[in-house]
């Protein structure tokens, strides 16, 4: 749902290069494949990103602090919304990438001019790498998965749900009228709060099945065998 709905900032902030996609339009399969390529690229790069950043979680949550991170993750996720862009850009949080950033845009600036299906491959999953604000509230829930796995689970279906309107950004170009897109872009923040708060209630061991698991749910035990007894 994350990927399906922030995928409206997608193509404000990748559909460029959705748009200049190197594909054959004159052969139906050719862009069918090449945009396939292109979608399947960006995946694995948001899967490894995930997988990592689940490692993370997976260190908090053997830590025993699962619970508590879920919370602080919805905190975090409310707080990036409610504060205002210019005090958080004052900090220069994203000061330390800028230069793996420019590597990765120098790799899509040389894929982007080569027409062929490593080319397309390629671009997607460069394209996984750049810096995009909905990426970061993404790892925030794959933090909060627990372990690896599903933290790159949890991150290639985020891809999963940006693929509707980034294929359609591929085969029809900017579609979006740019009042549309302010609109769409002024809902992505609702969203993200709500996610956020759907964070805390998870984190809160309500006993809801599925959203708020109960404390006994969520506590990790040295022995396997005295959960089941509780």
């Amino acid at each position: 749902m994350l990927g399906l709905l922030g995928s409206f900032h997608c193509i404000g902030m990748c559909g460029p290069i959705a748009f200049v996609l190197p594909v054959n339009k004159k052969s139906k399969v050719q862009t069918f494949f090449g945009t396939f390529l292109y979608h399947t690229g960006r995946i694995l790069s948001y899967g490894l990103i995930g997988f990592l950043f689940g490692l993370l979680g997976k260190g908090l949550y053997l830590a025993g602090f699962q619970q508590r991170l879920s919370i602080l993750i919805g905190l975090i996720m409310i707080l990036v919304v409610l504060v205002p862009t210019n005090l958080l850009n004052r900090y220069h949080f994203t000061k330390p990438l800028y230069r793996a950033v420019g590597v990765v845009k120098s790799k899509l600036g040389l894929y982007l001019n080569k027409s062929s299906f490593k080319a397309l491959f390629s671009i997607g999953f460069f394209n996984g790498f750049l810096p995009c604000g909905l990426v970061y509230m993404a790892l925030l829930g794959a933090i909060s998965s627990g372990n690896e796995t599903d933290g790159a689970i949890y991150m290639a279906a985020f891809g999963l749900g940006t693929i509707p309107l980034m294929t359609g950004a591929v085969y029809l170009g900017n579609f979006l009228k740019i009042s549309v897109r302010n609109k769409i872009q002024k809902a992505i923040p609702i969203f993200v709060f709500i996610i956020g708060v759907l964070f805390i209630i998870r984190g809160m061991g309500l006993g809801i099945p599925y959203i708020s698991p109960s404390d006994t749910q969520l506590l990790i035990s040295s022995d396997p065998n005295s959960c089941l007894t509780e």
